[in-house]
């Protein structure tokens, strides 16, 4: 089953075969003899399904249901599908076994039409495999070992020092940290597995320590790393195979739960499995420099948030920070659910899992942190929040970049805007570009 978990559901064959049998089906509908009954059907059904997908997307703006706003392709894509699987409903009606069966076909094609237009208006879930939370990386089978002491040194950055080999790979590796590399989650949380990008100059014989980001996507989403690697790679190509090595970790468990973070008795240690665990891991099985003003926390959406808490509450281990289009804050989606459920009614609990607290419980240990918030243009149940924590951010002392993505809205757009944009400071900060 490999091989349909990896069909791509966005730009591959497999939508826009399921798109089109969808107009075939419709098309072999409305080849009959008119009657008054039927063009009467025929309007209502499809009038009642487009309307009804157009309150569907209407209310959900209205009322927040998503936590963001629709992507715009969807005004088109729910309605279309609704009218399409009504039209289906109404041509049940019809004789004949062979325009039933038809008939049949077209409403559950016209559902799948509209999820994999809708998933592809929001774009961050690319193949099959992502659509059902299923991981498509094979697991990684060797680790290049650490080096037997730090790269950076008094003699130069690494944009400045690094001579590739000519036997370097051109491609960076990017696989799943399962089976015995899994990492070990030691407080109860049960994450899935987390991925690993390794650039071309990570994978040669006496290879430089590199600097180590640890990602997390959104909720609902899974440790995809297939957005930060395509900036990595673009990047790498152009700084001789320099970029930093990625782990992109599950701060969920799976895609229908939100822990906001933290530790707790009902999803186990979250921030253990993010701040002891895989720091642990990394540095007794990766190759990555051993100072951590060279480690980043990064994170999306959800996991843009949890970077920005454990960034805040975590100063000597995290020396950088990249959110891009993060929560305000955890839980700040569910916030009383979150205090009821997560922490017991303790408000005090919450809100000291907040980045603010965690500021407020390290006075002047983020000179010289570098903190890059990115958020899209058209996100505005989003922006007022980044900008409030980039404000936030820069009055504890982080060196802080606000970028506002053009035209950019909460999801895909989101990505490729502002990994690219956070990247390219990040290359330079670290010494793996010119300043």
């Amino acid at each position: 089953m490999t091989w349909f978990y990896r069909l791509d559901v966005i730009d591959g064959p497999l939508p826009y075969t399921v798109w089109g049998l969808t107009i075939v089906g419709v098309v072999a509908l409305l080849i009959r003899r008119p009657t008054p009954a039927w063009l009467w059907r025929v309007v209502i059904a499809i009038a009642v399904g487009a309307g009804a997908g157009l309150a569907t997307i209407g209310i959900s703006n209205a009322t927040d249901a998503f936590g963001v706003q629709l992507p715009d392709a969807c005004w088109y894509w729910v309605p279309a599908g609704f009218a399409g699987a009504l039209f289906g409903v109404a041509s049940l009606w019809e004789r004949g076994i062979w325009r039933k069966a038809v008939a049949v076909l077209v409403v559950i094609l016209s559902l799948i039409s509209t999820t994999f237009g809708v998933n592809a208006a929001f774009g961050i879930d690319t193949t099959v495999g992502a659509m059902f939370g299923v991981s498509t990386q094979d697991d990684i089978h060797h680790l290049p070992k650490p080096a037997p002491s730090p790269t950076q040194t008094a003699s130069g950055p690494l944009y400045q020092t690094w001579n590739p080999p000519a036997d370097m790979p051109k491609t960076s590796i990017v696989a799943q940290l399962g089976g015995d590399k899994k990492i070990p989650s030691t407080a109860g949380f049960v994450p899935r597995n987390a991925a690993i990008y390794l650039p071309p100059a990570a994978q040669v014989e006496n290879a430089p320590r590199l600097p180590l980001v640890v990602m997390m996507m959104g909720y609902p989403g899974a440790p995809d790393p297939s957005f930060i690697a395509s900036a990595l790679d673009a990047l790498a190509a152009k700084n001789r195979g320099l970029a930093p090595i990625v782990i992109v970790a599950d701060q969920l468990g799976n895609e229908k739960q939100d822990p906001v973070c933290v530790d707790s008795a009902k999803y186990g240690g979250v921030s253990t499995y993010v701040n002891t665990d895989i720091p642990a891991y990394a540095t007794k099985h990766l190759n990555v420099l051993l100072d951590h003003k060279y480690w980043t926390i990064m994170g999306y959406s959800n996991g843009g948030a949890c970077a920005f808490t454990f960034a805040t509450h975590h100063p000597e281990l995290w020396g950088n920070l990249v959110a891009i289009s993060p929560d305000e804050y955890p839980g700040a989606e569910w916030r009383s659910e979150a205090i009821k459920t997560l922490f017991g009614g303790d408000t005090a609990a919450f809100d000291a899992n907040r980045p603010a607290a965690g500021i407020a419980a390290h006075p002047g240990a983020f000179a010289g942190h570098l903190a890059v918030f990115t958020v899209g243009e058209k996100d505005p149940g989003f922006l007022p929040g980044v900008q409030k924590n980039s404000e936030l951010a820069q009055a504890a002392g982080f060196a802080t970049t606000f970028y506002v993505v053009p035209g950019a809205d909460h999801v895909v757009s989101a990505l490729t805007g502002g990994i690219p944009y956070a990247m390219e400071l990040l290359y330079k900060h670290l010494g793996l570009s010119a300043p």
